[in-house]
């Protein structure tokens, strides 16, 4: 799972012309010769989905093997990100939320017409913020929340796989049972016989 790029965008609410005020990039994985272009392309395609979105939009755009996720606020704040497909669509949105609020509370809304290009903006937390989503189970609690989740699925699944494998026959248990009816054992004995009911234990 890799996160190439963050950058954020200012779109213009009356005009729809949209500027891009800083942006970070993570291009290790491509050859030194490939990382200009790379780059500009990101750049290019970030800039094309913050102004074909509409105010309050939240896309994603998958092209090739890589995802584009677009967050465009109310306020003509805007972010993107470029990802690999194994990103979860849903951790890319909450990395461009925290990244926009993060931009506001150190950027306020009445510096940004200043800022001209990327060099011009004195927000220095992009590439913190990239390097610190690049694992999104440090940084989204819901994500560390769900693979705990995931985890207590395979642990359950492999205890019952290490009972039902220990060797001890499950024929042997039932008959010995005291907790089990006669009525009960008899059931199983005929649904063991018939294969049907009872062919998971």
């Amino acid at each position: 799972m890799k996160l190439y790029s963050i950058a954020v965008l200012h779109k213009n609410t009356d005009s729809g012309d949209v500027k891009i005020l800083k942006t970070a990039f993570d291009l290790s994985s491509f050859s030194f010769f490939q990382r200009g272009s790379v780059q500009e392309f990101m750049t290019f395609t970030g800039k094309l989905l913050v102004e074909r979105s509409g105010l309050g939009a939240r896309s994603s755009v998958k092209e090739n093997e890589y995802l584009c996720h677009c967050y465009v606020r109310n306020d003509g704040l805007s972010a993107v990100c470029v990802t690999d497909a194994e990103y979860q669509s849903r951790v890319a949105m909450s990395c461009l939320g925290r990244v926009l609020d993060d931009f506001t509370a150190k950027i306020p809304a009445i510096q940004w017409p200043a800022i001209k290009t990327d060099k011009d903006c004195t927000y220095n937390g992009l590439g913190e913020l990239l390097a610190k989503w690049q694992n999104p189970r440090d940084a989204d609690p819901m994500t560390r929340v769900q693979e705990e989740v995931e985890e207590t699925k395979i642990v359950m699944h492999n205890t019952i796989q290490s009972v039902l494998d220990r060797g001890e026959k499950l024929d042997d248990l039932v008959k010995k049972s005291e907790n089990l009816s006669d009525q009960s054992k008899l059931f199983y004995t005929q649904a063991r016989k018939m294969n049907k009911c009872c062919n998971y234990v």
